[in-house]
């Protein structure tokens, strides 16, 4: 069983649940939201799950399931000046930004889409459903991520 749980929200434009199940691994980069770096610097760990989050779709809603295969490490993007996620003022004695490796565990038959999940008296509170939380890593409680597999057991 994981130790947290954790949501990383992705545009299925750039990269989505079908291309994690294709490369099977990747890096989650590119974030730039001090507190969505904190989680994955600080706080996201080893072994904790993820629901992979298809955002800003036309059905917007969670797509699958990775697992955290690393703590978090500087994120190599930053320092590539060729990288769209290139940050000048970031250097490798002192990092700003940070990633964790996720592999691909499991992609849903079909989107749980948000509009459902906000029809759901028990994930009251989760970040997700907060009236203007964007953040693309957000945390997920024990028994909201319990509440989803039992709410929706054929995803």
């Amino acid at each position: 069983m994981a130790g947290q749980y954790w949501l990383l929200k992705s545009e299925p434009g750039n990269y989505s649940v079908d291309d994690l199940k294709r490369d099977r691994s990747t890096y989650w980069e590119g974030v730039r939201n001090y507190q969505a770096r904190n989680f994955l610097r600080d706080s996201i760990k080893k072994g904790d799950e993820v629901f992979f989050y298809h955002s800003n779709a036309d059905l917007a809603g969670i797509a699958g399931v990775a697992k955290v295969t690393s703590d978090g490490y500087p994120d190599p993007s930053q320092f590539d000046p060729k990288s769209k996620y290139f940050d000048p003022k970031s250097s490798k004695e002192k990092p700003l930004w940070y990633v964790v490796d996720i592999q691909f565990s499991e992609k849903f038959p079909a989107v749980i889409p948000l509009e459902n999940l906000k029809k759901i008296k028990a994930l009251e509170g989760m970040p997700l459903l907060q009236r203007g939380q964007r953040l693309s890593v957000q945390p997920v409680t024990r028994a909201h991520w319990k509440v989803i597999f039992e709410e929706f057991p054929g995803r």
